[in-house]
């Protein structure tokens, strides 16, 4: 979002009470046609490693296409650096040559690019929702963050995991 600093400071000053006014809607987030240039870069530039690297398996390829040469990892069970990453994928996809990711949505916010993604080894696996963060920089991905969650048989509220307001 823009203005994700000024609806908190202005939600917190009505909570607190020093302001007496009428509820502020926030600001809507941000829609594609709303990214600057950069933004949508940076977008094409994440979009296009995640569907080289992980839909065509070619994870070595996308890393010398789109990795800088300082590429820091968030995820606790992999080391930084671009080596690391295909490194680890090109035995994954050996092992699970079925695997695919779909793409749900794409959010870019200045030097970050955020993907909402489900992950699956195999057609009948039920996957993972993933969101990766990545920051990029100069016209390469240079930092790498993720929340994975499995995708549970049924929810509390029959929503899936995908799925939102507008069709995926």
């Amino acid at each position: 979002m823009k203005f994700p600093l000024a609806a908190a400071l202005m939600t917190l000053a009505i909570w607190a009470g020093s302001v007496h006014a009428e509820p502020v809607a926030a600001p809507h987030p941000p829609s594609s046609s709303d990214r600057t240039a950069t933004e949508a870069e940076n977008a094409q530039i994440v979009t296009a490693f995640y569907e080289l690297a992980f839909n065509q398996h070619r994870p070595t390829e996308a890393a010398r296409l789109y990795i800088g040469d300082r590429y820091i990892q968030h995820n606790p069970n992999v080391p930084n650096g671009a080596e690391a990453f295909y490194g680890y994928f090109e035995g994954f996809f050996r092992e699970h040559p079925q695997s695919r990711v779909t793409i749900h949505r794409v959010i870019a916010d200045g030097d970050l690019v955020a993907l909402h993604l489900h992950s699956q080894e195999s057609p009948d696996d039920p996957g993972r929702a993933i969101v990766d963060i990545f920051r990029v920089e100069n016209g390469k991905i240079v930092e790498h963050f993720d929340v994975i969650q499995s995708v549970p048989a049924t929810t509390a509220n029959g929503n899936t995991m995908f799925q939102g307001d507008k069709a995926d």
